[in-house]
């Protein structure tokens, strides 16, 4: 039997969460007597329980074509709501292609390293807590941009926080070498990714597409050679 890996970013959250639902049971079971009712409340704050923990699970994942440094994988599970060009003002100050991920309640929200590469920016902006698919979501709310390079070129994707989520955890060092697939970081519920990629990528979603983070290819950066 694999056991479940939890992020451990988010250890504190799920622990508080544990003694809130503790402390609510406790209290139903000492003040409502018609066993009725509290009984399915009680259910209701165990279940809340064990999804709080299942939610910050971090699901083991294999990255398509190891070998292939070009490919772009998601940074994280969700739905493709974004995919236009756009000028890229932050860091990169070009024209590119943004392809944009919406996260859900349900879905999955450690993130993971789109690329093979160094990282090459790095700068977290607070801010405001719009709704995540909000379209000034991407400027006005809390967020943190890296940017990588590797051989076939530089991207910059954006963590961007949405109306519950209060805090960003990304693991972005300049001038580190990171890995595609490997774990760069968590947003604590709902969220979405910007991803920005040079115009030249082959681009492999479009606006509705389901993807899975590690697993679901993106773009395919432009062959220079």
């Amino acid at each position: 039997m694999k056991w479940v890996r939890i992020d451990r970013d988010s250890y504190g959250t799920i622990v508080t969460s544990w003694l809130i639902c503790a402390l609510l049971i406790l209290l139903v079971s000492q003040l409502i007597h018609i066993w009725w009712v509290s009984l399915p409340i009680c259910i209701l704050l165990f279940v809340f329980m064990v999804f709080i923990t299942w939610f910050f699970r971090v699901p083991d994942r294999q990255t398509p074509d190891e070998e292939n440094p070009r490919l772009v994988t998601s940074v994280a599970d969700g739905k493709v709501v974004i995919v236009d060009k756009v000028y890229e003002k932050e860091f990169l100050h070009k024209d590119c292609i943004q392809i944009s991920v919406y996260m859900d309640f349900f879905d999955v929200h450690c993130n993971f390293w789109p690329i093979s590469g160094e990282i090459t920016y790095y700068k977290y902006h607070p801010g405001k807590y719009l709704l995540a698919f909000h379209p000034k979501s991407s400027e006005l709310n809390e967020h943190a941009s890296s940017a990588m390079k590797n051989g076939y070129g530089e991207i910059l994707f954006k963590q961007i926080a949405g109306t519950f989520a209060r805090r960003i955890v990304c693991y972005s060092q300049e001038g580190h070498q990171e890995y595609r697939g490997d774990q760069c970081g968590v947003i604590k519920f709902g969220s979405r990714i910007d991803l920005f990629v040079p115009l030249e990528a082959d681009v492999k979603v479009k606006v509705g597409d389901k993807v899975r983070a590690v697993e679901s290819v993106l773009a395919i950066l432009p062959d220079h050679s």
